[in-house]
């Protein structure tokens, strides 16, 4: 049994990508640990549960019902704390995505960073998807060098977020931009060649399931696996527990 790292800021963060790893981990008998900045109890972008504009563009369902079950796990309920995480007591991190302004707490915490290259450097088997990867591509190795350079990797595609935001500004405003910049723009920066990115098929709508993978994209590199938007988290999850299984 894997003891997994997911940290988190203290809201906003994406059911699906959230929910649906923590679901399959745990089925596959691994121990998944949660941290906060100070041990709060986090909470997911609530538009995700209920639905983002009349009702459509949230969480599916059994992610949904995933998180319902998540938010009587122990762990969940009284996380550690970014400070008072060993980067030796792990076997895996799993850092979620997330677009709501609450994830600016986890995306630009130095604290986490920190604590994530120390992980990063005993070569553990690490996970991003959406713009999780964005905290790979901000945390810095002890010579200065962001941990992404040298790897391939996805993250959440800019046509995809390009479209979220247009198709809900005129409501939502800036919602599903995090930052001006593209998540994609920052990924591709902190890489040692424009041909390690991977923007993976053109998708808007289809999302990977816990039995059909034809739709997702997972991007694996050594240790460390990506991936694009929650509609990969199925294909996401099952790709760790079989790195952590070898």
């Amino acid at each position: 049994m894997a003891k997994v790292l997911v940290p988190l800021p203290d809201r906003d963060f994406d059911v699906t990508e959230v929910a649906v790893p923590w679901r399959l981990l745990t089925e596959a008998g691994h121990e998944v640990v949660f941290a906060t900045e100070e041990g709060a109890m986090p909470a997911a972008d609530p538009r995700l549960l209920t639905g983002v504009l009349f009702g459509q563009l949230g969480a599916e369902r059994e992610p949904v019902a995933f998180y319902r079950a998540l938010e009587q796990d122990r762990s969940f309920r009284a996380p550690l704390r970014w400070r008072d995480v060993n980067p030796s007591a792990w076997d895996a991190l799993v850092l979620p995505g997330g677009h709501a302004q609450g994830m600016k707490q986890y995306l630009g915490g130095e604290a986490l960073h920190a604590k994530v290259a120390a992980l990063w450097a005993r070569e553990i088997p690490v996970a991003a998807i959406c713009h999780g990867v964005l905290v790979l591509a901000r945390a810095k190795d002890a010579q200065g060098v962001p941990l992404l350079r040298g790897r391939r990797t996805t993250c959440l595609p800019k046509y995809m977020e390009r479209t979220a935001w247009m198709l809900t500004a005129w409501k939502l405003g800036d919602y599903y931009r995090t930052y001006p910049a593209y998540v994609e723009d920052e990924v591709r920066g902190a890489l040692a060649s424009p041909s390690h990115f991977e923007r993976g098929p053109v998708n808007l709508v289809t999302r990977g399931t816990r039995t059909d993978d034809r739709a997702a994209f997972v991007v694996e590199d050594g240790a460390y696996l990506s991936a694009r938007w929650p509609g990969d988290a199925y294909l996401f999850a099952k790709r760790l527990i079989a790195k952590l299984a070898r």
